[in-house]
């Protein structure tokens, strides 16, 4: 479904010079044009595509960007500087704490507020300013798939807008556009390593704790990972930011422990191999999802390594983040454990 969902999310939205123009609202150029700054809030999955975007948007659109959970936001006094957009990212759109944030901002001087949502009648695209349905469709499982990458091409869709008016380059602009809509393409690519991921998923039956790594971008991709894999498969899991091994995770690594790690191509490669070289060293489980341009054919040896073809840097997150959605519901299906209705949770979350 996810190729078909994307492709829905972006549809007269990305047209072949670019972003179309309102689709935000009828309302929404003035308001972008004043954006300084951005909160984004949310909560799980939907916080960890807001993640991803403030890698996005500080990198692309050059504004500052914060992210937090809604459940936090709530009850402390945030500073608001003059020309700051609210975010609000929810799947169901009636999720307690962020709908409560979004009401909450009215009364801390916000730009205005956005919301990014899947259902088009729900309090949040209600009561927002702006708002861009993420057109998913229903999702049956609790936990979020199609949600969070559809998110994800929702918030690209932002990124590109505000870049364009804060000064990206044309040809910077034009090409990102492009990526983006290689999209669904791309997605469908990477459902193609499933068979792979099948049979990686059987080493994980008796396992009872993973660790997830990313750099970058890919941290939050990491953080989704973990979380997909602990909502339903009972397994517990961790992600860090790969540089942050060495400040107390190390300690966890042994044989007995696979260390899940993703690894496009980009500038914080080198970095990542030789935080990888340190769980080698010390008989870590190696399990790299690998960029086919990032060069790590030398951590084959340690462990499993497949090959995902991320289509860019740009949209690399989306797409990583569609075989750890493979792995987890896999090892869930191993397991034996319910992958739509996973114990304790609930679809929407619309109590405290």
């Amino acid at each position: 479904e996810q190729p078909r969902a994307i492709a829905d999310t972006l549809e007269a939205r990305l047209g072949a010079h670019g972003v179309l123009p309102n689709i935000f609202g009828i309302d929404s150029d003035a308001l972008l044009r004043d954006v300084r700054g951005l909160h984004i809030v949310a909560c799980g999955t939907s916080y960890h595509a807001g993640l991803v975007a403030k890698y996005w948007i500080e990198e692309y659109a050059r504004l500052p960007v914060a992210v937090e959970v809604a459940s936090e936001y709530r009850y402390r006094e945030t500073v608001v500087p003059e020309g700051t957009l609210f975010v609000a990212i929810s799947q169901s759109g009636e999720t307690a704490d962020t709908l409560a944030a979004m009401r909450e901002s009215r009364r801390r001087g916000y730009l205005g507020t956005l919301a990014i949502c899947n259902v088009p009648e729900s309090s949040v695209v209600r009561e927002a300013d702006l708002k861009l349905m993420t057109r998913a469709g229903p999702e049956i499982g609790v936990a979020s798939t199609k949600a969070f990458t559809t998110q994800l091409a929702g918030l690209a869709l932002l990124t590109l807008e505000l870049a364009r008016r804060h000064g990206l380059d044309d040809d910077r602009y034009a090409a990102l556009c492009a990526e983006l809509q290689r999209l669904p393409r791309a997605i469908g690519e990477a459902l193609q390593m499933e068979p792979a991921i099948i049979e990686l998923a059987a080493d994980f039956i008796q396992r009872q704790h993973a660790l997830f790594l990313g750099r970058g971008v890919q941290y939050p991709v990491a953080l989704e990972g973990a979380l997909k894999l602990k909502e339903i498969s009972y397994i517990h899991a961790e992600a860090y930011a790969a540089g942050e091994l060495k400040h107390g995770p190390l300690a966890l690594v042994d044989e007995n422990m696979p260390v899940v790690a993703v690894a496009p191509n980009g500038p914080l490669l080198d970095k990542l191999k030789s935080n990888l070289q340190e769980v080698r060293a010390r008989g870590g489980r190696l399990i790299v999802f690998a960029d086919g341009a990032a060069g790590m054919d030398d951590m084959a040896g340690s462990g499993t390594m497949l090959r995902v073809e991320s289509g860019g840097s740009f949209i690399a997150p989306a797409v990583f983040t569609v075989p750890l959605q493979l792995l987890a519901y896999h090892v869930a299906v191993l397991r034996g454990t319910d992958v739509d209705q996973p114990r304790n949770l609930a679809k929407s979350v619309t109590v405290e």
